[in-house]
């Protein structure tokens, strides 16, 4: 594992070490783990929102549709 060294203003430290405290993290480089695995999931979120929105349509999102996908997300079933 890498080390990177931050500095921060007094006020976003004492915001961080506050949200290390309240949220029960371990130290501040956890709480800043998290935060940054939370910024790739969203970027991978909005790149899969944003390929499905320029995709063609593939069909008709009636009630069957969306009931087999209910299906599929129980059964983990998303080859």
């Amino acid at each position: 594992m890498s080390n990177v060294n931050v500095s921060l203003p007094d006020a976003l430290q004492s915001f961080v070490d506050q949200q290390v405290v309240e949220r029960g993290y371990e130290t501040c480089s956890e709480y800043i783990q998290v935060l940054i695995q939370r910024e790739l999931d969203r970027q991978k979120f909005r790149d899969l929102v944003m390929e499905g929105a320029s995709s063609p349509p593939v069909g008709v999102a009636d009630a069957e549709y969306f009931d087999d996908l209910r299906r599929r997300v129980r059964e983990d079933d998303w080859q």
